[in-house]
């Protein structure tokens, strides 16, 4: 028995529940505990909103990625026409951690910015998150030196459990 190729789709509005309770997995649900990229340690509360969901399907500098029937979902932001683009939103089910659905996502979504145009991919990741930055790193990105602060207070960020998190930045040139 083969199975079906990956499917990686543009999301509509119609898939915001999905994506919703598949971000919430995979960052901060009890399922995200059987995967490594959890935030539930770090973060309580929710990683986003519906309404937050809908605004970014609504907005047209950004597209929601998803990954056959919600296995997998990424966010490219490309304002302007503009040299960098921005990867975020990424998330894959605990279950689905490790069989290789994230680089396939993350390529798919490097092969967007730069059909866009973009030049450079740019990412943001909790500075306290050694092992995902990691991963990120063997795919090609680089820290730049650069923080941005925590959006403490802001809807859809969950409640963190420190006064000390900020970003670190990450890119690399889509060549």
């Amino acid at each position: 028995m083969t199975s079906a190729p990956l499917t990686i789709r543009p999301a509509g509005p119609e898939d915001a529940p999905a994506l919703l309770a598949l971000i919430h997995a995979a960052y901060r649900g009890e399922g995200g505990r059987t995967g490594w990229t959890t935030e539930a340690e770090l973060i309580d509360g929710p990683r986003t909103t519906l309404e937050l969901l809908a605004a970014d399907l609504a907005d047209p500098a950004i597209t929601l990625f998803v990954a056959g029937e919600y296995e997998g979902c990424c966010a490219v932001t490309h304002r302007g026409g503009g040299d960098t683009a921005s990867f975020g939103m990424f998330a894959v089910a605990p279950s689905q951690q490790g069989s290789g659905l994230g680089k396939v996502l993350q390529a798919a979504a490097e092969e967007h910015a730069r059909q866009a145009g973009a030049t450079t991919m740019e990412l943001c990741v909790i500075d306290r998150r050694a092992e995902l930055i990691a991963w990120y790193e063997r795919r090609g990105y680089v820290r730049t030196g650069e923080t941005r602060p925590f959006p403490y207070g802001e809807p859809g960020v969950g409640h963190p459990r420190g006064d000390d998190f900020r970003f670190a930045v990450l890119t690399k040139p889509l060549q």
